[in-house]
């Protein structure tokens, strides 16, 4: 069965499965989703733990023969095995099909996963996991649900605050889940319960922002000028290859250039985003962004970058060479404005 993650805390208080599995790329809420089926297997007597990480010399016979092995003491136990680049290929694929058909009643099983691609997910091996055990696939807390996912840690450490100051938590730990619990945290040592001024939190949260290449389109697909720049910055501060960065927003940009100039020719947005294998959350994005831009703007747009493109390999003069990163930053926000 597939359980979302915020109800795993009410499925643990009314049974405990035979086999649990999570995939997610969100590293601090499947280590917290494993810690509380951690405490859930003590609590119902299972004393010892089994640890099995598969890497490229791992024998999948040693997942086979946790299951059958008693615990030294007799009592059940709980078996973790760990699947970090997702792929267990095809014998392994075959050994977790076996496995999850003749599980112990006398252990736990707990698999964890990154989160996996398109093709892994319709595999045999996960639809077998999926009806064994209890499939908890948690999602990544995206940009916008950031917010209301700060306001109920803060809940949950009965403290509060308005929503400037949550925005600016946010503007700081944007990317980076972990230190955003770490700083939450921070706060509860440093002030009492209740509502948290801005000028508590300006002064505690350290800016630990991390920006993902890919992440700076969607800025510039919605138009966020503001976080546009300060993701640009951080790339750039990062020390992140300017050439990556370039490559990704003028892909984006030839992109929405072939949609607009579909649409005019009066083809369906739809039919042209399954042409060219856009969907999830930015497929969302796409239809607000062209009716925001015209189709001269990205023409425009796309030759600016291919003079960037000449100014990171050095080949425009040096009198208009300028900076490329302010280059960069002027290519985003003509496409986000």
């Amino acid at each position: 069965m597939q359980l979302r993650h915020d109800a795993l805390d009410a499925h643990l208080a009314k049974t405990l499965a035979p086999l649990y599995v999570i995939t997610s790329d969100e590293h601090l809420l499947a280590l917290e989703a494993a810690d509380r089926i951690r405490k859930a297997a003590r609590t119902q007597g299972l004393s010892e733990r089994e640890v099995l990480v598969v890497e490229r010399s791992f024998k999948w016979g040693q997942l086979l023969a946790a299951n059958q092995s008693q615990s030294l003491f007799g009592d059940r136990k709980l078996i973790e095995l760990r699947i970090p680049t997702g792929k267990p290929g095809k014998d392994g694929g075959q050994a977790l099909q076996e496995y999850a058909n003749a599980l112990s009643p006398d252990n736990v099983t707990l698999i964890t996963l990154p989160k996996l691609d398109w093709q892994a997910q319709k595999s045999a091996w996960v639809a077998t996991l999926q009806q064994a055990g209890v499939y908890i696939d948690i999602p990544l807390v995206e940009r916008a649900q950031l917010p209301a996912w700060i306001g109920g840690r803060l809940a949950a450490q009965r403290q509060s605050a308005d929503r400037q100051a949550i925005d600016f938590i946010a503007d700081r730990v944007e990317g980076n889940l972990l230190a955003a619990h770490q700083e939450i945290q921070k706060l509860a040592l440093l002030h009492p319960e209740g509502k948290l001024s801005f000028e508590q939190i300006h002064d505690a949260v350290l800016n630990v922002a991390r920006y993902d290449v890919f992440k700076l389109n969607e800025a510039m697909l919605t138009g966020d000028v503001a976080r546009l720049v300060r993701m640009i910055e951080g790339l750039k501060g990062e020390g992140e290859a300017l050439p990556l960065v370039l490559w990704a927003m003028a892909e984006e940009i030839r992109t929405l250039l072939k949609l607009k100039s579909g649409t005019a020719q009066g083809r369906p947005l739809g039919a042209l985003l399954k042409e060219y294998r856009i969907w999830g959350p930015r497929e969302r994005l796409m239809e607000p962004a062209l009716r925001r831009l015209k189709l001269s703007t990205l023409e425009a747009a796309l030759q600016e970058a291919a003079q960037i493109d000449k100014m990171v390999k050095g080949l425009r003069a040096k009198a208009f060479a300028g900076d490329a990163w302010d280059a960069l930053l002027q290519l985003g926000l003509k496409v986000a404005r």
